[in-house]
């Protein structure tokens, strides 16, 4: 128990950065603004249910363990703002995330002058401003201030639920919170503003009554004008202080850009032919990102995913060390070869060439090049299926992000073969794909254009196998099923799900021929009918018959060991025919 302890406390370091951090002190500091919402909802009801949900409300967060940690949290999130206003080099993300660090840097401007005349003003003459005082004050002694007010508390509502949307919206239970999640967030602001302006509306009535500025403004509750000059000049000074900060980062982020100027620049190769010059000091996924450049990056350059791994070419010892987050990232994925880092936390100081593990990529699981009619047709068409071997066990030990973009990769690669032999990708079903050949094309050179895309298919494998080989602890597998006999071609779904797509007995043949690779050792089964419609020679593959499930007699099939072969049985088998 002595050794793990200091393992654990070890690894949780190296797995902590600053934007974690900074998320937790948000978390904190997002607790405290519901709670005061929800408080101030309670004006809804009456003035007296708000005072009462104040106690409570103060019994918590004035509590000295709780206030401790809640200041801490204030000042520590405030500071690593201040300290992502410097470091971001680059702002071309999306337009949220620079709308959340303007929201959250203008929050402590806004909010200095409340905190400090009722904490401080408690703190320092024992002020007791509750919601009659501050009513009375935004409603009745100086209206302009409720407006400062309401954008505060919008501004830190916003702010507040795009950082907890950043942080949810990689889990796997956020999609079906999300509609929960929007109903809170639009409903708790909305019921607290409600709240402010009915308790406010009521304190401006009560205010005409003499005796209740006699019990609700005295010395003890709202100070005097030398006190109330006093605690003005404080928050004038720290607001001041605070905007010196601001300026400061910029002019330090100016500073920087004029030495990184002068520093030189360097070059990056992506290893297509495509080379970028960028300043020294800039990470590699934000030159990307400068360039216009594609480059995967599910968690947005927060170094909580790895889809933006990328692999050095050549020497890789003149490259900084890794952070500890990034080792420790890198240390998850199982990647203990040193040229492979992370594109958002590597900063290069020389040249350097690379090419991306994960490329982002965009398939469309419909296209079709040709439909003469998309409503039901009855045609002959050569259904290809491919499936990927041990996806399970790829899983197990990756983070979610990389199983997706490596399946995703395989898919490609599939499709790829597939397009460039004439056919369509139909369906993805997981890690599998339906492929639809003879759309625009007799039978004969459909079948053919099946044959060469299962041997294209495992050609792209072999590329993608050497391409991640320092990501794979074994090779990827696949298996092939290619049957084809009429089937019913048409646009099958129900309002805004329709596809186009192939339903028929050849279909389903292709899928469970697919599945028989499993137990008969080859990577392709093809039926005997695509390959006599092919043309090839009743030798050219070794000949079974299999039992379909659904068929009372056996099928004769080809198999395959090896589906690279296949292409050129296909030229060999046209040059005889010719």
């Amino acid at each position: 128990m002595a050794t793990t302890a200091p393992a654990r406390l070890s690894e949780l370091l190296r797995a902590t950065s600053a934007r974690q951090v900074r998320l937790v002190c948000g978390i904190i500091l997002f607790s405290y603004v519901v709670s005061h919402f929800i408080n101030h909802a309670l004006g809804n009801i009456s003035i007296d249910a708000m005072e009462v949900g104040v106690v409570y409300h103060t019994l918590f967060w004035q509590f000295l363990p709780v206030a401790l940690v809640f200041y801490t949290a204030a000042l520590t999130h405030m500071g690593l703002g201040i300290y992502a206003l410097y470091q971001r080099r680059q702002f071309r993300w999306r337009t949220i995330e620079p709308l959340q660090l303007v929201l959250g840097l203008s929050i402590p401007a806004l909010v200095v002058a409340h905190v400090i005349g009722v904490r401080l003003g408690q703190t320092l003459y024992g002020h007791e401003k509750l919601y009659p005082q501050e009513l009375y004050l935004f409603f009745v002694a100086a209206p302009g201030r409720l407006w400062l007010m309401t954008t505060l508390l919008i501004i830190a509502w916003i702010h507040g639920c795009i950082g907890i949307y950043f942080w949810l919206r990689l889990k796997p239970l956020f999609a079906r919170a999300a509609p929960y999640l929007l109903a809170a967030a639009v409903l708790i602001p909305t019921l607290a503003l409600l709240g402010i302006y009915q308790g406010g509306r009521s304190i401006a009535i009560e205010a005409d009554d003499g005796e209740w500025r006699t019990h609700n403004l005295t010395r003890r509750q709202v100070g005097t004008v030398a006190e109330a000059d006093t605690l003005d000049r404080i928050s004038g000074g720290l607001t001041i202080g605070y905007l010196g900060l601001l300026v400061l980062a910029l002019a330090a982020r100016g500073v920087r850009a004029l030495r990184e100027r002068r520093g030189g620049m360097i070059a990056l190769s992506y290893g297509n032919g495509k080379t970028v010059r960028v300043p020294k000091g800039l990470s590699v996924l934000e030159a990307s990102l400068r360039h216009n450049l594609p480059h995967a990056s599910v968690c947005g350059g927060r170094a909580r995913c790895s889809t933006c791994r990328i692999r050095i070419i050549g020497d890789h010892a003149a490259l900084p060390e890794p952070s500890q987050r990034e080792a420790f990232v890198l240390a998850r994925v199982g990647t203990a070869d040193p040229s492979i880092r992370l594109a958002c936390q590597l900063r290069p100081e020389t040249d350097l060439s690379f090419f991306q593990l994960f490329m982002p990529h965009a398939l469309s699981a419909n296209a079709h090049a040709s439909a003469p009619t998309r409503i039901g047709q009855e045609r002959y068409l050569v259904s290809l299926f491919v499936d990927m071997r041990g996806s399970t066990q790829l899983a197990e030990k990756r983070l979610p992000f990389d199983t997706v973009f490596i399946v995703n990769r395989f898919l490609g690669a599939v499709s790829q073969a597939v397009i460039e032999n004439g056919g369509q990708p139909n369906q993805f079903v997981g890690d599998g794909m339906l492929a639809l050949f003879g759309l625009s094309a007799d039978p004969q050179e459909a079948c053919r254009q099946a044959l060469k895309a299962a041997s294209g298919i495992a050609a792209n494998i072999d590329e993608l196998n050497q391409l991640l080989s320092h990501d794979l602890h074994q090779p990827i597998r696949f298996g092939i099923g290619i049957h084809g006999g009429e089937v019913i071609i048409g646009d099958i779904g129900y309002r805004d799900h329709i596809v186009f797509t192939a339903l028929g007995d050849a279909v389903n043949v292709a899928a469970r021929l697919q599945d028989m690779t499993k137990t008969l050792a080859c990577e392709a089964i093809v039926s005997d009918e695509v390959r006599r419609t092919a043309g090839l020679a009743d030798d050219s593959l070794p000949q079974q018959d299999v039992a379909i499930r659904g068929r009372d007699e056996p099928m004769a099939v080809r198999l395959v060991a090896d589906a690279r072969e296949l292409s050129a049985l296909v030229d060999r088998g046209a040059r005889v025919a010719a």
